[in-house]
């Protein structure tokens, strides 16, 4: 597999020179050049690809090897979108190889495990290997904003398994944690900062609402999953007011809260709802509203005994690697496939300490590892 772990660094370094920020933040364009790229790929290995299209130039790639079994099928995907550059102290789109390591923008989250992915599914195709079943490659957009890619892929999809290329160092996470992110704003009255009894100052209600809110949180700690530990929340905004000498009319926070598998997004969001109420009872001429969220995601909780994870885990025990499950704090496309009932797994090559960052890079063996991962597990799911 030499020629073929080699292949990998090639296409990473072809990838990461492909702009593909997404396009909701700065220096951001839509998806299409680097579907191009990948769409090409595929079909001059002539392994049948589809280009469907999620919003104009932003179209998911989906490549596909037929099986034996032609009603079962396990899903690799890997996002297609990156964060911006702003900030970063190298040239993001000059694929460097430093050290053994890798670097660009993409080139940890998750360019590394895209490109293994396609690697081992090209390798399928040309030593002719016929799969238990049809197996498909899903390089979807707009993870890094909110999941519209994967979430478009997902209508009317059923399958046996779901492989999620995001950087794990190539353990095999079964869970993960949800997400609602939702703003509270506090309504006051302005007037004359010389005159304060004259106005209703709602940057003072806002402060018994995270004074509120910070107590609150500490119970989180009381309650711990065995693979993601607590729920957190964690207030990331505040804005209030308009200039010194008013009495702030306005004041609100946006909060982010990880939640465990147990928990709904509308469950924590209807916990935040009575928080709110009860200040708002005690407080006179107090008014708190806590808005529709602007984000959610779901928990992610495969079953060990799953045919997906038990595979992985013999496949990672071959290759001497660690085959114990994990979890991990941040969310992912993988939430979208355990919502609809399919066990998945979210693996990749490089280390998330390493994704978004300012000198972001992977390690080129992992990467090359990865590829072996995901084929020999092509080839070992029944």
């Amino acid at each position: 597999m030499t020629s073929t772990n080699n292949e990998s660094i090639d296409l990473l370094a072809d990838l990461i020179r492909i702009n593909s920020v997404n396009p909701n933040y700065a220096g951001g364009v839509p998806e299409a050049a680097i579907a191009d790229y990948i769409e090409e790929f595929f079909r001059s290995r002539r392994i049948e690809t589809t280009r469907v299209d999620v919003f104009p130039d932003r179209p998911n790639i989906i490549a596909r090897i037929p099986g034996r079994d032609r009603s079962r099928q396990i899903i690799l995907e890997a996002h297609t979108d990156t964060v911006s550059v702003e900030g970063m102290q190298i040239d993001p789109w000059d694929p460097v190889v430093s050290e053994g390591n890798m670097y660009g923008r993409g080139a940890c989250d998750t360019k590394g495990g895209m490109a293994a992915m396609m690697t081992a599914m090209a390798a399928i195709a040309a030593e002719q290997i016929s799969p238990a079943c049809d197996v498909v490659f899903a390089a979807t957009i707009d993870e890094e904003f909110s999941y519209r890619g994967v979430a478009a892929f997902c209508q009317e999809l059923s399958a046996d398994a779901a492989i999620v290329a995001e950087p794990t160092s190539l353990a095999a996470v079964t869970a993960s944690k949800g997400l609602v992110r939702f703003k509270i704003e506090t309504q006051g009255r302005s007037a004359h900062s010389a005159k304060p009894h004259l106005g209703i100052n709602a940057i003072d209600h806002m402060a018994k609402v995270i004074d509120a809110l910070e107590k609150d949180t500490q119970r989180l700690s009381a309650t711990a999953h065995p693979l993601l530990g607590p729920a957190t929340c964690n207030i990331g905004v505040i804005r209030g007011g308009v200039q010194i000498n008013l009495v702030p009319a306005s004041c609100e926070i946006e909060i982010d809260r990880r939640l465990l598998p147990d928990e709904t997004p509308a469950t924590a969001l209807s916990h935040y709802q009575q928080l709110i109420d009860d200040i708002s009872s005690q407080t006179p001429n107090m008014q708190a509203i806590l808005h529709e969220p602007l984000l959610t995601d779901l928990p992610l909780e495969t079953d060990p005994n799953s045919s997906a994870v038990r595979t992985m885990a013999g496949v990672l025990a071959r290759l001497g690697l660690d085959s114990a499950v994990c979890g991990v704090p941040f969310c992912s496309d993988a939430s979208k496939f355990g919502a609809i009932g399919i066990p998945s797994i979210i693996l990749g090559p490089g280390s998330i300490d390493q994704a978004h960052a300012a000198r972001e890079y992977i390690s080129c063996d992992q990467v090359k590892t990865a590829v072996e991962v995901y084929r020999q597990f092509i080839i070992q799911f029944q």
